[in-house]
């Protein structure tokens, strides 16, 4: 009989196995750095909408957010898992058509190439390519959120399963581009399902008193809409404006609305939002394990370490229990992993178009370029994650969300307003986003880096429209005047 050590082994090294195996699919057909970025334009819609989903549901949603379900309760469920999860359906049904139709039409790779060819301005774009950098900061959420997911289930360090981490997914990917990430996120996608449902029928037994009420077990403000207790979740702004324009915004990052790029024509549109909003609704369901891990009656002073905590309590004290924690710490590696290796693809890609390119004028190296830039942004990612700030959660979210703050205006303005855009406007927008971001969270006392980035993006689309308003004044009395 297979013991659970033997297991754990076994089925680590099948699945290695087999997402090296995928990786050399890919890199037979990646040829160039188009190949690389977006693949070839042959890809299901089906397998592009789970590569989408797995890639937005990451370690964040599978490993890191349950933790401030348990922390600060319902008003955070209702902040991730609703608010976000409108936001991100919102996002695909207004921009999907018009920024595949542009990148289609202009043969973009990345966003800042279509940054480029919307607004015909290389210092915009290059301006974009580098804040685009600040990904960079969920790379290492990732990495961190990983390596406490191997030393539940690996007799290793911390730093022992960060540096093995970083190896596996930047080799693999270094190996196959956007096809070995669409094959192994269809792969993780279709296990992180299981392991959602699972974990979700699994711990429905701490609601037996009722939902609401069970809730109210640990306190009135634990089950409230809005968190009293809470620093975060505290107001309906806090709770839902926030969550929704956020999200909204997080859908413009590089490694996932660059996805749209992937499809063949605007006929697979329906078939690939179908799919993302699926299967996206199903990874919600994990946020459940914050409630559990409360009811449960667990002590746990570290957050980030909930999910972690939680599993090893539920499923460590039996053979059984030992053999289905060992797929389910394998498949949330793999949720880390299939975002991971889509923000390398675009990260790579995007250094290498839209910096190395332009600067250097050398676009015949661009696939060797991009494969020595996934090095570099391993090497960064592993210093900072060495010694990481205590929530992790929160780090991310202050640079991906300065990114969101930058990106909103001149992505959504630039797909729904097909004609001229003044650069000053939509410049200045992305610059004043941006700004405005860092300095309410960092020095203006807003905590929530969800809440100074919704702020930042209601005063860059403020800014933004009393621009055109003004500019298409001024060109109104120079037409008078001629």
């Amino acid at each position: 009989m297979m013991t659970a050590e033997i297991f754990k082994y076994v089925l680590t090294g099948s699945y290695i196995v087999l997402v090296y195996w995928l990786s050399w699919v890919g890199m037979r057909r990646t040829k160039d750095i188009s190949g690389f970025s977006i693949g070839n334009k042959d890809m299901s819609p089906y397998v592009i909408g789970i590569t989408l989903a797995a890639s937005i549901a990451s370690t964040a949603t599978f490993v890191i957010n349950p933790g401030f379900i348990y922390v600060h309760g319902f008003s955070a469920y209702l902040h991730f898992g609703v608010a976000g999860s409108l936001g991100i359906l919102t996002a695909f049904l207004v921009l999907t058509r018009g920024f595949l139709r542009l990148g289609e039409e202009k043969q973009a790779l990345t966003i800042p190439d279509w940054i480029y060819h919307r607004y015909q301005n290389r210092g915009f774009s290059l301006f974009f390519a580098v804040i685009n950098l600040l990904s960079i900061t969920f790379v290492v959420l990732i990495l961190v959120g990983c390596s406490l997911l191997m030393t539940g289930i690996f007799p290793i360090e911390q730093k022992t399963a960060l540096i093995v981490v970083l190896l596996f997914v930047f080799s693999y990917v270094l190996m196959g581009g956007t096809y070995a990430h669409a094959y192994t996120n269809t792969l993780q996608g279709v296990m992180m399902i299981l392991v959602t449902l699972l974990l979700f029928v699994q711990g429905f037994k701490y609601f037996d008193g009722g939902f609401f009420e069970s809730l109210r077990g640990i306190s009135d403000s634990y089950a409230a809409a809005y968190n009293s207790d809470s620093e975060l979740y505290y107001s309906f702004f806090s709770v839902f404006g926030s969550g929704f324009i956020i999200t909204f915004a997080l859908m413009l990052q590089p490694h996932i609305l660059s996805k749209v790029l992937y499809l063949r024509s605007e006929a697979d549109i329906g078939k690939f939002i179908g799919t993302t909003v699926v299967v996206g609704t199903f990874f919600t369901l994990i946020l459940m394990v914050g409630f559990y891990s409360r009811l449960a009656g667990l002590e746990i002073p570290a957050q980030d370490t909930v999910v972690r905590e939680y599993l090893l309590f539920e499923f460590g004290g039996s053979a059984a229990g030992e053999l289905t924690l060992t797929f389910i710490f394998i498949t949330l590696l793999a949720a880390g992993m299939s975002t991971l290796d889509g923000i390398l693809v675009s990260l790579s890609a995007m250094v290498v178009n839209d910096i190395v390119a332009p600067l250097t004028g050398d676009k015949q190296k661009g696939l060797a370029w991009s494969r020595g830039v996934l090095v570099a942004v391993g090497a960064i990612g592993l210093m900072l994650a060495w010694n990481p700030p205590p929530l992790i959660g929160l780090f991310a979210q202050k640079g991906v969300y300065g990114l969101a703050a930058a990106s909103m205006v001149p992505l959504l303005f630039g797909v729904l307003i097909r004609g001229y855009l003044p650069l000053w406007v939509i410049a200045g927008s992305a610059v004043l986003g941006l700004a405005s971001h860092f300095y309410l969270n960092l020095f203006g006392g807003v905590v929530n880096p969800a809440v100074s980035a919704s702020y930042a993006i209601v005063i860059s689309a403020v800014f933004s429209c009393c621009g055109l308003l003004l500019s298409r004044l001024l060109m109104g009395r120079q037409q008078q005047t001629l």
